[in-house]
């Protein structure tokens, strides 16, 4: 018997289940020695991408698919690379210097002479130059690694040229911070100016003697990064011209008080590109109903509106736009009715479906994924060609995306057998680049299930030796996500439907549900969460749950835990505290319990500017019950977590410690917002095992597999 649960002994292989937090914690999830960051070059002759040399070994090496054959280009290479127009190539910063490989074959990588340490080196369109970013400045550095020169001003403690706003934890704005003109005669710079952003210190109690360091981060109604556009055009000569991109109502970065919380005034630098016909620039305002697309001059910086849009809510746009064809013809977002929509031209994505990311254009083609809207469990890939139309490339269960160059697409696709990559010429196979993934035990597939009046799907996981009908009764376990980042019931297999498992072969019954908030299901879906954080997506675990017990008598409502990390994190800590009559015990890692003290963009899209919405935010919080039932509760929080704070959960402990709810904190010495150390990702996971069975009612000691004993 499991003396924590009072059920048989699970049926899987002992050993196998006490090595799986181990092996969990190794593979970093099972993710290392997956092939990602794929570029094809534009004649689709070369495809490059990233990929370590085995399941557990961690070094990103690069790599060169020509063929039908793959060849090792460097080892090791950085955690990203960039590379000029035709991927001939390719550099990348590591342990801050600079690096070049070419892609023809028969030389080894050469590290390039830079001024400083390296962050975010680029070709130029002819690979003769490298832009890199030192010391808060732009650089360029041929190829060859002579004529290193300064681009822009020095940077200083607040200011940076060439890297994007990195101010805010949340997930908006370009990834870069400078580009290259087609021809390569130019630079568009972003000038970031963090002055006005709230300094954080995070000090690490395990280690007195270091410094704390610091960062800056916007919180909910505190000021946003001053952020600028220039254009800079470097001379044969070592001179420069310099011409600053002149943005409308005062451009993104001005301080936003209260009382113009509406004002049209541009506070978010949300995309840039620049494309054959010049810079396109996306700017939001603070409150995000309102976004411009601009087209800018390069000669005088002058910008003109190509598209304007508003919402009374909130205007999203999706990953990938807005862009243009290679004829000028706009790719834009769009809403069809409750569909977040794509227009190519006068084009329009079919009705009832749900657009994620524009992947890449060739010539006129557009590739994009997207999702019915009735099943947000498979996502496909998509292309829109004149004259063809809209058109599903993808056709197996699962999660799909791409990489496009030429006459070739790479498939990357994620199905319930695993991850597996496919290059397709003139849309036919011609080849598979190797996943070298270690893959989670085998188990029995779960249940998916679509539940309740708002047809929530589901996953529900039972035990390998279950079997209905038996009469025995298995304590539930919660395993959301719930937020807008993430969903976690899809027809593919990943990370966390092992975990899911692994927690089922010890005797719970574990179920996952994407509720309100989620990925997918339209506008209206996500929008349900505003003004409150919490409450919908809760009562959507609720419904689930008890949907799911409706269907299956195995599961013992009477008792429940939840677990979850960062904003499942959040949700499992409120599970206990707001609905103790439902749920009976949660872990919650980095929860951020006081949405005024996380990102400014992802929380003021929901509930506005604390000063001028308090309510929202007083709703959202996490607070103590004033009297019972107090549910077993465990915080868990890496202290040296730069995305949700630490603050969080200490001030949530110190108000559960006033009102007298018993609960217990685990801080993570040394730790950021992911747990990927071995030594605490694996230990970890036990822990969680054996609290939850502990909270349910189990009687002490540990379960017959072992699980529970060091892996």
């Amino acid at each position: 018997m499991n003396e924590h649960t009072g059920l048989p002994a699970p049926s899987a292989d002992a050993a196998e289940l006490r090595g799986f937090p181990r092996r969990f914690a190794r593979t970093r999830r099972f993710s290392l020695g997956a092939p990602g960051q794929f570029t094809v070059s534009p004649d689709g002759e070369r495809v490059l991408f990233l990929r370590s040399a085995s399941g557990t070994d961690p070094r990103p090496l690069l790599w060169l698919y020509r063929g039908g054959r793959e060849l090792l280009l460097a080892d090791p290479a950085g955690p990203s690379y960039a590379t000029d127009r035709e991927v001939r190539l390719a550099a990348w910063s590591r342990d801050g210097a600079l690096w070049t490989v070419r892609t023809t074959g028969g030389e080894p990588p050469r590290r390039i002479s830079a001024a400083g340490p390296v962050t975010d080196p680029r070709p130029s369109p002819d690979g003769t130059r490298i832009a890199y970013v030192t010391g808060g400045a732009l650089h360029l550095v041929r190829a060859d690694g002579t004529d290193d020169r300064r681009l822009t001003p020095p940077g200083t403690g607040t200011v940076t040229h060439g890297l994007p706003d990195r101010t805010t934890p949340g997930s908006y704005g370009p990834a870069r911070g400078h580009r290259w003109s087609p021809d390569g005669d130019a630079l568009l710079v972003t000038r970031v100016d963090s002055g006005m952003v709230p300094l954080h210190h995070l000090a690490d109690p395990a280690d007195p003697g270091t410094p704390p360091r610091t960062v800056r981060r916007s919180m909910a109604g505190t000021p946003t990064a001053g952020t600028s556009l220039h254009l800079y055009f470097p001379d044969a000569s070592g001179g420069v011209r310099h011409v600053p991109v002149r943005l409308p109502h005062a451009a993104p970065g001005r301080e936003h008080p209260p009382g113009a919380w509406h004002a049209p005034r541009f506070a978010h630098l949300l995309a840039v590109e620049w494309d054959t016909a010049g810079p396109l620039i996306t700017l939001q305002s603070r409150d995000q109903r309102t976004v411009w697309t601009l087209a800018a001059d390069p000669a005088t910086g002058e910008t003109v509106p190509l598209d304007r849009r508003h919402d009374p809510h909130w205007v999203d746009v999706r990953p990938g736009t807005p862009r243009r064809t290679a004829s000028g013809v706009p790719v834009l977002s769009r809403t069809r009715g409750d569909t977040r929509a794509l227009a190519v031209g006068d084009a329009l994505t079919p009705e009832g479906l749900e657009v994620r990311e524009v992947v890449g254009t060739v010539a006129e083609e557009v590739f994009f994924t997207a999702n019915e809207h009735t099943d947000p469990t498979e996502v496909h890939v998509w292309s829109h060609r004149p004259g063809t139309g809209f058109t599903r490339l993808t056709g197996t269960p699962g999660v799909h995306t791409a990489a496009v160059g030429g006459p070739v697409l790479v498939l990357d696709s994620r199905t319930p057998d695993g991850q597996r990559v496919t290059v397709l010429r003139d849309g036919r196979p011609a080849g598979r680049i190797a996943v070298l993934t270690e893959q989670p035990p085998d188990g029995p597939a779960p249940r998916f299930l679509v539940l309740g009046a708002r047809r929530l799907h589901t996953r529900l996981h039972l035990p390998s030796w279950h079997r209905p009908g038996d009469g025995r009764r298995l304590p539930v376990l919660l395993c959301p996500y719930g937020g807008p980042a993430l969903q976690v019931v899809t027809r593919a297999r990943a990370w966390y439907t092992a975990v899911c498992q692994w927690f089922a072969e010890h005797g719970f019954a574990v179920l996952a549900a994407d509720g309100r908030g989620t990925p997918g299901r339209g506008i209206a879906w996500q929008r349900a969460l505003l003004g409150d954080r919490l409450t919908p997506a809760l009562d959507d675990q609720i419904d689930a749950l008890h949907a799911a017990a409706g269907r299956h008598d195995a599961l013992d409502l009477s008792r429940v835990a939840i677990r979850g990390w960062s904003f499942s994190g959040y949700l499992a800590a409120g599970a206990v505290l707001r609905r103790p009559d439902v749920f009976h015990a949660a872990v919650a890692g980095a929860a951020p319990a006081d949405r005024r003290l996380y990102d400014a963009y992802g929380e003021e899209r929901y509930l506005g500017h604390p000063q001028v919405q308090p309510e929202g935010y007083a709703r959202s919080s996490l607070r103590p019950r004033s009297a019972g039932p107090f549910r077993p509760l465990l915080l868990v929080h890496g202290l040296a977590d730069d995305n949700v704070l630490p603050v969080h959960t200490l001030r949530l402990s110190a108000a559960l410690l006033a009102a007298g709810h018993p609960h217990a904190v685990l801080p993570l010495p040394g730790t950021g917002h992911l747990v990927t150390g071995e030594e605490t990702a694996a230990p970890l996971l036990r822990l969680e095992l054996d609290f939850l069975t502990r909270a349910l009612g189990g009687s002490p000691g540990r379960a017959d597999s072992g699980a529970a004993a060091a892996g």
